[in-house]
């Protein structure tokens, strides 16, 4: 009995133990987090697109998949793209695919969308089926984009960036509307998927590298530009690495990187130059996100230069289904057209938990509003069922230039629902805001060693 009991408080103390020693060294639980992350490898095998192309073929859509197609049944390796021009549509990855672009190989993504199939993705955090992402894969493992090459979207206002495309679609019902009024419908309404179909001149603008139910991802070196929509979007995926990347896209909507419902992701040494948020952190939007309830945890992002949109990392606004332990550090970000370094939204109607946010090491020029910005009536949205709740959230060793505010928070008048927010040995000039700090709706915020405008801050 004696031994059975020793065994048993040993058994809890080894279970309890490690998270008491990870609330206490988060940066210890974020390289144990960066151990496991599995980095896929490939055979040494090569498949050149130019050994699968028909000369009549004047886009290179039928040869990159063929090959994909064939290095797949042969147990994975690279599928090359050699230095040059090559026009292409929907390209779809295979299991222990390397899809690899030689330096100097640029893909130029057809703006046709008569050649984009229909898939089943998400479109901000709502559930669809719509026009294939220029990159797609669905419950593929081990797969990979790599090399000094370049992606190009091809996106303009004379093609998926025509205003009326996005303001005056033609909807099924014959009325006309935003590109994404029949789709918010579908959420609000919740229509079965039968029904949530987007193609033709209602098919929405696609992201360009979607990876929905995939494992073991690797996307390195290469650039992305002129992008319909998202740039990066891995939905409830798992192991991904994303890692010396150029983001330079500036069109309606072009978020940098978008982890939905992930686990186990690293963005280390990337360039963001975007439309939109440089990375966004998402898990679902409204029922949606309640309906499959996925979180996104453990985000690393490490030596990241951010430059403009409208936060360097931001969390939500679909993040129903909740986010944990992300980690940001050894980053530069700097512009005048950067609102905000973090950000963290959501409202009432959308709900979602965040917690055990981690910042240190960050160097700020400019950003226009605040070093850290929250909302939590997001849209100007303040009643709801789902009331947002954003916690343990902490400032190290961060110092900035020039900013309208150190904090801002947009919170609920009589509910708090951000807390335990701290700063600690930084230090902020030209913060512009005689009041500094804009904080509605939440509790403990605490400041130790921190300088604003040369003089300490309590």
């Amino acid at each position: 009995m004696r031994k059975t009991i020793i065994t048993y408080w040993l058994t809890l103390l080894a279970i309890m133990l490690p998270g008491c020693i990870n609330a206490a060294n988060p940066w210890k639980q974020m390289k144990k987090v960066e151990k496991s992350i599995v980095v896929p490898t490939f055979p040494n095998r090569t498949f050149n697109i130019l050994d699968y192309h028909q000369s009549k073929d004047t886009l290179y859509t039928d040869a990159i998949n063929k090959a994909v197609q064939a290095c797949h049944m042969q147990g994975g390796g690279l599928v090359v793209i050699p230095k040059g021009v090559f026009k292409t549509a929907a390209i779809h990855l295979r299991s222990g695919v390397n899809l690899h672009l030689e330096e100097g190989a640029v893909l130029q993504f057809s703006t046709d969308r008569r050649l984009y199939p229909l898939v089943l993705t998400r479109i901000e955090g709502i559930d669809c089926y719509n026009l294939s992402p220029l990159i797609y894969a669905y419950g593929e493992h081990d797969i990979a984009i790599t090399g000094k090459g370049k992606l190009d979207g091809m996106a303009t206002k004379d093609n998926w960036l025509h205003p009326d495309t996005i303001w005056k679609v033609p909807l099924p019902d014959g009325t006309v509307g935003k590109e994404k009024d029949w789709l918010n419908r579908a959420l609000e309404e919740q229509w079965p998927m039968d029904k949530r179909v987007y193609e033709g001149k209602i098919g929405m603008r696609p992201q360009f590298i979607n990876f929905y139910k995939c494992k073991n991802i690797l996307l390195e070196d290469f650039e992305i530009n002129r992008s319909p929509f998202w740039l990066i979007h891995p939905l409830m995926s798992e192991n991904i690495t994303v890692r010396r990347l150029t983001l330079n896209s500036h069109g309606y909507n072009n978020d940098g990187c978008d982890p939905e419902s992930c686990r186990n992701v690293l963005i280390e040494d990337c360039f963001f130059d975007t439309g939109d948020d440089c990375i966004a952190i998402k898990s679902g939007k409204d029922d949606d996100g309640r309906r499959w309830m996925i979180p996104s945890e453990n985000i690393i992002v490490r030596k990241c230069r951010m430059r403009d949109g409208h936060a360097g990392v931001a969390i939500g606004s679909e993040i129903t289904g909740g986010c944990s332990n992300v980690w940001v550090e050894d980053c530069e970000m700097d512009s005048p057209h950067l609102n905000r370094i973090i950000r963290i939204k959501s409202n009432p109607n959308r709900g979602g938990e965040v917690k055990n946010v981690y910042v240190r090491n960050v160097e700020v020029g400019t950003c226009d509003l605040a070093i850290l910005g929250i909302e939590l009536n997001y849209w100007h949205e303040n009643e709801g069922k789902y009331y947002p709740y954003f916690h343990n959230i902490h400032f190290e060793n961060v110092t900035s230039k020039k900013s309208r505010f150190l904090l801002h928070v947009e919170g609920l008048e009589n509910r708090v629902q951000a807390r335990d927010i701290s700063f600690k040995d930084c230090r902020f000039d030209g913060v512009t805001e005689p009041e500094v700090c804009h904080v509605v709706g939440t509790g403990k915020v605490s400041y130790k060693n921190v300088y604003v405008n040369g003089k300490i801050w309590k």
